[in-house]
């Protein structure tokens, strides 16, 4: 599930490792140790229209105080990381900071609605959190990931790479009785954002001196060095591209341990049958060597043969002759060639 949208581990996106350690050891340390501090990261839009609480837009939207929706949005955030990836630790940012400052008008628009419309008080009811910019999120995540078949059930219903993160959204959309002001707000937010609607991509976004400060300073903190054991794929390809690099990396590897089981039974002594692989390439061969009339150049019908295509088996350590006449036998296709010298 967590792997679908891009390579495990959090290289190349120290914002969203850093999103995903400092709320959560916060909502954390509220939860168990200091609970009697949460009062101050309660999102109450009641208290900011009343009292003048302008601090609560600010800490009632960083820090989740249910544990619940700290754990579904930190699995959220660690899925799009792929957008950091893509785009840059700046671009992704500005995203994150323009949904959030937008959010925050549309939650003020929803709660005047909800309450004239249906009499429903339910400005001092908000979760707390950094959840409008994760839903908002889901805008380019439903334009620009492709999706792919993985399982069908029910006849037309089918599972893709991106269906557990929209349940996983869900989840987290049906987990307060308001919640759902919320991630509506994110969502108008991020699609406004996304769609450079009055051009809010270029009013609010990071400068450049304070993103040059923070790579500075925080990225050494939270970097992630780049996961071993994975194939070495562009960061942010999506999932078709990954999976396509991956397979070419299996077939090279198979292919390296062919040649080198090959080059064994070489040294050793062993015979391959060529006969049973190619019997009348083979067999023509043969005959041009005994007449001695005849060359590789003469063979009926003559077939060109890409010397770039040549060069390459010939690196794998297989002569030229050889090489030529794979090639030709397999209509210059150099993995049918491959395949033919290797089995």
């Amino acid at each position: 599930m967590f792997t679908s949208t891009g390579s495990s581990g959090l290289y190349k996106a120290p914002l969203s490792k850093g999103l995903l350690l400092v709320p959560s050891a916060l909502s954390l340390l509220l939860a168990l140790l200091l609970p009697h501090c949460q009062r101050f990261f309660v999102y109450d839009l009641q208290a900011v229209k009343d009292d003048f609480q302008i601090w609560r837009l600010i800490c009632g939207r960083i820090i989740c105080l249910d544990l619940k929706d700290t754990f579904c949005s930190s699995l959220l955030i660690y899925n799009f990381r792929i957008f950091e990836r893509r785009y840059g630790s700046r671009k992704f940012a500005s995203f994150l900071l323009g949904s959030w400052v937008l959010s925050v008008l549309v939650d003020f628009i929803l709660v005047e609605a909800v309450w004239y419309f249906f009499g429903i008080a339910a400005a001092g009811n908000l979760p707390s959190g950094f959840l409008a910019p994760v839903f908002a999120l889901f805008v380019p995540f439903y334009c620009s990931i492709p999706r792919i078949q993985v399982a069908q059930i029910l006849g037309p219903l089918s599972i893709t790479n991106k269906t557990l993160i929209y349940i996983l959204g869900l989840q987290l959309f049906t987990s307060g009785s308001y919640i759902w002001i919320v991630a509506i707000s994110g969502l108008a937010s991020g699609l406004c954002y996304h769609s450079k609607v009055f051009r809010l991509h270029q009013a609010l976004c990071i400068p450049i001196w304070m993103a040059k400060f923070f790579s500075w300073t925080l990225e050494p903190i939270f970097s992630s060095p780049e996961p071993a054991t994975e194939a070495r794929i562009g960061m942010g390809a999506t999932v078709d591209i990954q999976r396509q690099q991956r397979m070419e990396r299996l077939d090279r590897q198979l292919t390296l341990s062919q040649f080198a089981q090959v080059r064994r039974q070489r040294q050793q002594g062993g015979i391959i049958n060529w006969n049973r692989l190619f019997p009348p390439l083979r067999q023509r061969r043969n005959i041009n060597y005994q007449d001695g009339r005849r060359s590789e150049q003469q063979a009926s019908p003559p077939l060109e043969v890409s010397e770039e295509q040549v060069a390459r088996l010939m690196e794998m350590g297989f002569s030229r002759g050889d090489a030529l006449e794979a090639l030709r036998a397999s209509n210059n296709d150099l993995n049918v060639a491959t395949n033919f010298l290797l089995q």
